[in-house]
């Protein structure tokens, strides 16, 4: 006997799921539904199965194939528009005109006894065969009676309560002979229950009911596919669960990682090659598709999600479904009843409310409150660049694809046969994204000149040699998991705002410029870059006084990749050195605050203990440094920002300095009493580096150990600021605690808030307003002076939910005062 299997229907009801997906592909237990229904097929012996197919057809053929890999023979019967149920089946009536055959529904969770409804169907020599059950709510269903001998008498489809006769339905399984094809009319929509079965029934031929014991669950709805996993965890249905049961109800498949400090409270279903860190929870009746990352502190309980998903840190996911290739980040909540179409973005620290519907490749903003379904508009933000290039977590959200895709729009830029330098971190991450990057590169009719794995400035002083522009690929500074992509205009600089607009369109706009064959661009790699690199830093910084002060420096490489430079650097300064960490971690491509705070206490130690005049430590791309002084001191990164200035500023004498208008208003003062002036600039690194380009400019710094030293370049340069600072120690003859200690104290504190995209503005307005008659700064974001000098700056973060505060006054407790009063202006207009 053959059989026919359902699956053209389009699952209205479970949208946004079937939105992308036809719904005999949702999955149950991390197997589409259908595959269900197949192999009860196959433990029944009707392995000759016709799928009637219509709805995203494609996805369901290219899913099963031709059944091979279930040991069955599929064919396919295609609708070019819906034909109803028993269309459908006419529509399949070629291959199955000479048998009985069953019918069944793909998208039906069910373990019937087919063999004893067969057998039934055969002993009652009956035309028709419906297979009946019994359910607690029969409204949804075709309510059916049948006499003593199972004999139909009485169909009503989906009454209302006061229709109800029976608890008895129709569950779409139906044993028939062939000949019932003369009662359906062709390529028209024509129903078994509702045209078939009453006109069959009205001529006197016998149709049957047979009602089965066993499990079954019509999956229309979000609440019956959330109830139909829970039924298969609960082992309430019969069907094969692909994996091992590790404990009692928890299911764990091949390849799947679960750090043994997760907790894991079954039933429960993790997929093939799922990863599950130390501390997430994951509860009762929730499964995990294949692939899935889950990260520490996250919790799920009742959480339905499918392939492909990235669940943050200290997300809660509860009774919810989440389709497939979503992000969700850090401390999103996705509430009971919700549920999350394909390839979407849950912003960090956003809540989706119960029953929420959020359509395929929507992006839910950070901090975000969402009451409502997301149907057609994106509800983010379409900024590509942040403060750091385009970052996000690896193969989440900068994937291979995605890098191809940046390098494309930025070739595109660029005039054909340009060169690009590129260059990267050590860390294995950004070695596999630089080649894709370069491909994309050549592919677009550039010219690529690969520095490999170098130091930051290394990188920017590199591509300012004749290049059209640079791509550095590192990873976050303090984030392991997540990398930036670095974009450099010609003179080695981050691409500036107009830039980036630029190539934010181009690659909005997908408009990727293709090289013809003969213009496949070349690649090659120039030799002596660190030798270079060095070279050029000893000509333009000033060395004297060096070699005669016997000055001994201990120097951290933290093994980064400024190691790389330092050997040929201190050899040629003609310094007493002791250099540690020099060599290249891959495992530690970025330390966290708590590890940079450790190496430097580690630094503190030896530099004590060594007698040296001072100690740094690069950071591990060799950008920024951090200082600590002859008596092993660590020397705060905004200290250091003043230490740099007075010594640069004493010995100039003239000239003016660049730096953030965050930082303190004693930088003034610093250069005031040595006789040089301030130039404000905004927080934005490139705007920093455009002052420090310019005639006259003698120093620049941002307060987190980035330096810029003009005479050699005009970005950071951890290595150029080292040079200077012996030099400058050298020549001045004073240690860093006695320069650190004619400096007055500042007090600077810092707040971030989370604050919805839609109300930014409104928030920056109410600002300006409470600001009153006082002066306002605004070189960049709000900055509010008070007459008796204190000062609050406002600031809008251009890629994330969030507004930024900085206060400052004559102490800690007046700043956080000035700091709190500010928070609820911004607060109470968040609201």
């Amino acid at each position: 006997m053959k059989a026919v299997v359902m699956a053209g229907g389009e699952g209205t009801r479970l949208r946004p799921m079937t939105s992308s997906m036809p719904k005999p592909l949702l999955p149950v237990a991390n197997r589409p539904i259908m595959e269900h229904v197949l192999r009860l097929l196959k433990r029944h012996g009707l392995t000759e199965t016709v799928v009637t197919v219509q709805f995203l057809a494609s996805l369901v053929k290219n899913y099963f194939g031709d059944g091979e890999e279930l040991g069955m023979e599929l064919t396919y019967a295609n609708e070019e528009k819906p034909l109803g149920t028993a269309g459908s089946v006419k529509n399949a009536e070629e291959a199955l005109k000479d048998d009985a055959f069953l019918v069944i529904s793909g998208d039906a969770l069910t373990d019937f006894d087919l063999t004893e409804l067969i057998n039934f169907h055969k002993e009652k020599g009956a035309l028709v065969t419906v297979c009946l059950t019994r359910v607690p709510n029969p409204l949804e269903f075709g309510i059916t009676i049948v006499d003593e001998e199972g004999q139909v008498e009485r169909f009503l489809e989906k009454p209302t309560w006061g229709q109800v006769f029976s608890d008895t339905v129709n569950t779409g399984i139906y044993v028939m002979e062939p000949e019932v094809f003369g009662y359906v009319e062709p390529d028209v929509p024509v129903d078994w229950s509702g045209d078939v079965f009453p006109q069959l029934m009205k001529e006197g031929k016998p149709v049957y009911g047979y009602v089965a014991e066993g499990y079954w669950e019509d999956v229309g709805t979000h609440e019956s596919y959330v109830k139909a996993q829970a039924d298969v965890l609960e082992g309430k249905v019969h069907v094969d669960i692909d994996g091992f049961e590790i404990s009692p109800g928890v299911w764990v498949a091949e390849g799947a990682e679960v750090h043994p400090d997760a907790v894991l409270r079954g039933p429960l279903y993790i997929g093939d090659y799922a990863k599950v860190e130390a501390g997430a929870e994951i509860r009762e009746h929730t499964v995990v598709g294949s692939n899935v990352v889950v990260k520490s502190g996250a919790f799920l309980h009742r959480a339905v999600v499918h392939d492909n998903v990235y669940v943050g840190q200290h997300s809660n996911l509860r009774g919810c479904v989440v389709g497939k290739n979503t992000d969700i980040m850090r401390a999103a909540r996705i509430e009971d009843g919700a549920v999350i179409g394909d390839e979407c973005l849950i912003g960090e620290e956003s809540i989706v409310q119960g029953n929420v519907r959020v359509y395929p490749f929507k992006t839910i903003e950070a901090g975000a409150f969402v009451n409502t379904s997301v149907i057609w508009e994106s509800r983010g933000q379409a900024n590509l660049f942040g403060a750091r290039g385009v970052s996000g977590i690896l193969n989440v959200e900068i994937t291979p694809e995605l890098a191809v895709r940046l390098a494309g729009a930025y070739a595109t830029t660029l005039k054909k046969g340009s060169t690009v330098t590129t260059a990267r971190d050590h860390s294995r991450g950004a070695r596999a994204l630089k080649r894709a990057v370069i491909s994309a590169l050549q592919a677009s009719a550039i010219d690529v000149r690969d520095l490999e794995n170098v130091p930051l400035p290394v990188a920017r002083q590199q591509t300012a040699r004749g290049s059209a522009g640079g791509i550095m690929i590192r990873t976050s500074p303090g984030v392991p998991d997540s990398v930036d992509i670095m974009f450099f205009d010609g003179q080695g600089a981050d691409l500036s705002q107009g830039g980036q607009r630029k190539l934010d369109r181009v690659f909005a706009r997908q408009e990727y410029r293709r090289a013809f064959p003969g213009e496949i661009g070349d690649l090659y790699f120039p030799a002596s870059v660190f030798d270079s690199y060095t070279g050029t830093v000893l000509r333009n910084v000033d060395t004297t006084g060096i070699a005669d002060s016997g000055l001994k420096v201990v120097v951290d490489a933290a093994n980064g990749s400024a190691g790389l430079v330092l050997p040929s650097l201190l050899g040629k300064l003609g310094v007493d050195s002791l250099t540690i960490n020099p060599g290249l971690d891959e495992s530690r491509p970025t330390e966290t605050a708590e590890m940079r705070r450790s190496g430097l206490v580690r630094l503190g130690e030896i530099v004590a203990s060594s007698g040296a005049a001072f100690g740094v430590r690069f950071d591990p791309v060799g950008e920024r440094l951090s200082l600590v002084d002859e008596k092993g001191r660590i020397i705060e990164d905004d200290r250091a920002l003043l230490v740099m200035l007075d010594l640069v500023a004493a010995e100039r004498r003239s000239g003016r300095v660049a730096l953030p208008v965050t930082t303190t208003r004693i930088a003034e003062q610093v250069a005031a009493y040595h006789g040089t002036q301030v130039e404000w600039t905004t927080t934005s690194p490139d705007d920093l580096t455009r002052v420090g380009r310019e005639e006259g400019t003698i120093f620049g710094g941002d307060g987190k150990g980035g330096f810029i030293v003009p005479e050699f370049s005009g970005v950071f340069d951890g290595t150029a600021a080292f040079v200077r600072l012996i030099g400058l120690v050298a020549r001045t003859q004073l240690t860093l605690s006695q320069i650190d200690a004619r400096i007055p104290r500042a007090h600077v504190l810092k707040r971030d808030l989370a604050t919805p995209w839609a109300v930014k503005g409104l928030v920056m307005r109410r600002v300006v307003e409470a600001a009153g008659d006082r002066f306002v700064d605004t070189t960049d974001g709000v900055r509010v002076v008070e007459t008796d000098g204190r000062w609050v700056m406002v600031l809008p973060d251009p890629a994330e939910a969030v507004t930024h505060l900085w206060a400052e006054g004559p102490d800690d407790a007046s700043a956080q005062a000035l700091l709190d009063e500010w928070s609820a202006v911004v607060d109470s207009a968040g609201r």
